[in-house]
């Protein structure tokens, strides 16, 4: 079955300005902004302005652009709050859910930029 993306969630509302956002980066292809319920001193969120539901639909149908531009964003990003390893930054994590099983909870794709403290383990292993 093929992605069905639900232009109602909360992220295209963002992208379409109905919903106010504290903007970190915007570029032609994506938007980056402040997670209204930090995890973490700096919790950034960044997703594509296409309508991609998670990673791989992402990875599987957006153009060479939207990828590089998402990318290079996403590196931009971690410079700016100075999370970088190369740049200084005592390091990051970057997480993407999808799907049930993986606990996504809007349904477009994004990505976690977390970082400011450590952040210990992954997952718990049970």
């Amino acid at each position: 079955m093929p992605y069905q993306y639900d232009d109602q969630n909360i992220f295209a509302k963002i992208l379409r300005g109905e919903i106010p956002n504290s903007t970190v980066l915007e570029t032609e292809h994506t938007l980056a902004f402040r997670d209204i319920a930090p995890k973490a001193p700096d919790h950034v969120l960044v997703i594509p302005k296409g309508p991609y539901v998670t990673l791989d639909h992402f990875c599987a149908e957006a153009s060479d652009a939207e990828i590089v531009d998402f990318h290079r964003a996403v590196a931009e990003i971690c410079k700016m709050i100075g999370a970088g390893p190369g740049h200084g930054g005592e390091g990051f994590r970057a997480i993407t859910n999808a799907g049930e099983n993986g606990v996504q909870e809007v349904p477009h794709y994004h990505l976690h930029i977390l970082a400011g403290r450590p952040l210990g383990p992954m997952l718990l292993m049970r």
